[in-house]
Parts: C-alpha cells; sequence; structure tokens
C-alpha cells in the first residue's frame, strides 16, 4: 500500500495545512499559541541548528502538526514529542506515520517530571527544539535549565522581546534576573530572526529562533547558587533601586541595610549602583564573599 496522503503532503504549504486541519475538524487555538510554521526555509535553519542524525535523542517542546518533528526523524534521530493539545494527536499519527523513531507524549510539559522522563528512555545527552508559546517561555527555559544534566543544547522560537531579554548585556534595558539565569548556564546564539508572517495564523509579533548550549560548567563560579540567584532576583526585583536598597529590601534575601552594606563592600561594588549595570562576575564576587545570612 502507497503513502496516505499526510505521510507525503507538504507541511510548509498553508493550503495543505488548513486541508489538513479542515480533514480533522480542527482550527488553530490562540490560547495554546498555535501557530503553525510555513516557510522551508526557517524549517531547514531549525533542524540544522538541532543537528539530527542518528544516534541523537530529541525532545521537542509543542510539534503541533509535526512540521520539524517529520524533518528531524527523517533524518534519523529519535524524537519524543510532547503535546498539550489531545485533539493533535490524530493528525500527528496520521502525519509521522512513515517518519521513524517518533513518541508521541500527549501531555502538559511544565507538569511533566523531566528527570524520570529522561530516565525512562535510557542514557545520553538531549536536544530539546520547540516554538514556545510566549504566555509560558520563561517556565520552559527554567524547566529545562533546571535538568541540563540530561541536556546538551536547546533550539528554541521566542518572540523577539524574550530573545532580546535572555541575550542582554549588562548595563541594557533588557537585563534582568532570566539574563543572569540563562547566561550562567549556557552560551546563546542566534539561529536567525523570524518574520510572524511565516506563521498560520499569523501572530502579534516577530520571533527569534535561538540555540542555547549548555555550559560543561557555569559560566562564573559560585560557592552557594541558591546565594548567588536570590541576590540576582532581589537586584533586580525593584529596578528603580540602588543596589543597597534593593538587596535590604528582599524578604527572600533576608538582609538588612548593615548586612548589605558589608556584602557589597567586601565586593568592592559600590553601594549606590544598580542591578542592571553588574555583570555576572560581580554579582558572583557579591555571592562569594557575603558572610551567612542575616535576618531583620
Amino acid at each position: 500500500m502507497g503513502l496516505s496522503l499526510t505521510t507525503t503532503m507538504n507541511l510548509t504549504s498553508i493550503q495543505q495545512i488548513k486541508a489538513l486541519l479542515a480533514e480533522h475538524g480542527l482550527r488553530p487555538k490562540k490560547r495554546l499559541g498555535q501557530n503553525f510554521l510555513i516557510d522551508r526555509n526557517v524549517l531547514e535553519r531549525i533542524v540544522d541548528a538541532t543537528g539530527p542524525g542518528p544516534g541523537v535523542n530529541v525532545l521537542e517542546i509543542g510539534p503541533g502538526l509535526g512540521v520539524v518533528t517529520r524533518e528531524l526523524a527523517w533524518k534519523g534521530a529519535r524524537v519524543v514529542c510532547v503535546e498539550a493539545d489531545r485533539a493533535l494527536e490524530p493528525v500527528l499519527r496520521d502525519v509521522l506515520a512513515d517518519a521513524g523513531s517518533v513518541e508521541i507524549v500527549t501531555q502538559d510539559f511544565l507538569k511533566l517530571d523531566l528527570p524520570e522522563f529522561f530516565a525512562l528512555r535510557g542514557a545520553g545527552k538531549w536536544v530539546v527544539v520547540g516554538n514556545l508559546p510566549y504566555y509560558i517561555t520563561s517556565p520552559i527555559i527554567t524547566k529545562l535549565i533546571e535538568a541540563k544534566d540530561s541536556i546538551s543544547a536547546m533550539v528554541v522560537m521566542v518572540q523577539r522581546e524574550v530573545a532580546q531579554r535572555l541575550a542582554a548585556p549588562p548595563g541594557s534595558d533588557d537585563y534582568g534576573a532570566l539574563s543572569v539565569f540563562v547566561q550562567y548556564h549556557c552560551d546563546i546564539r542566534s539561529v536567525m530572526k523570524v518574520s510572524k508572517n511565516v506563521f498560520y495564523p499569523v501572530p502579534d509579533v516577530d520571533s527569534e529562533a535561538l540555540k542555547l548550549t549548555v555550559l560543561a560548567k557555569p559560566r562564573v563560579d559560585v560557592r552557594d547558587e541558591r546565594l548567588f540567584f536570590k541576590i540576582t532576583r532581589a537586584a533586580f526585583g525593584k529596578r528603580r533601586k540602588t543596589l543597597l536598597n534593593a538587596l535590604s529590601s528582599s524578604e527572600d534575601l533576608g538582609w538588612n541595610k548593615d548586612h548589605a552594606r558589608a556584602a557589597l563592600e567586601s565586593a568592592g561594588i559600590e553601594p549606590e549602583r544598580r542591578g542592571e549595570t553588574l555583570s555576572l562576575e560581580e554579582f558572583a564576587l557579591i555571592s562569594n564573599t557575603a558572610k551567612g545570612g542575616h535576618t531583620k
């Protein structure tokens, strides 16, 4: 028997995507951030950045109609795709029928136990790929980085403003606690800027594809990661405050003004500076030279 229409159709054709959705009685769900890729060049750049091939394990978040999934599997990768919308499962099963080693997991990614997920599927590092909905981009990236021991890299499509935040340097308006968190753990490279017009339906804003490569060791040496990130969150929690006031008013950090001042002076950091001017190295200095907790 020959291949079905769904396994041979062009998934970057808007006409064929509309026909596929109509065949299954479906429409894109805005609340789930469903915007399907319809550009072959963008598809190829994402696939190339993922680096698929025999022996490569790929975790895909939100496969949608399976356009990226199918290309990765055809190149020999083992792909496990996690899709929150159960209505898309029959479409994926049809589209991926001839794709090779693909497993479809119908579940909310944020509810997935990642350590267990990886453990059940054997040893080896994973590459993650996904077009991340804006409203859950930060939680997804945080969840992935927390499981970084099993991950070598992440190729993610995010809204352009989120891409700017992730890669922002100290002193810029976009630089914040999320920038520090991701840059501490990963190298960040832009794969390409992506117009909103390469999706169906067309989203409100443009996107950017990033490759986050997990570092063999964090970018800066810190003695206490938990304290380091408490300090960065406190520093950016109230951006208009000086470091002295921001650190001493953080309930999470629990420092009074004397303790905050001593920590900054020990690190050689001016108390009147603001958090967005500090590099990762300077945050590490504060963390490493600070004495133990001092509650109010």
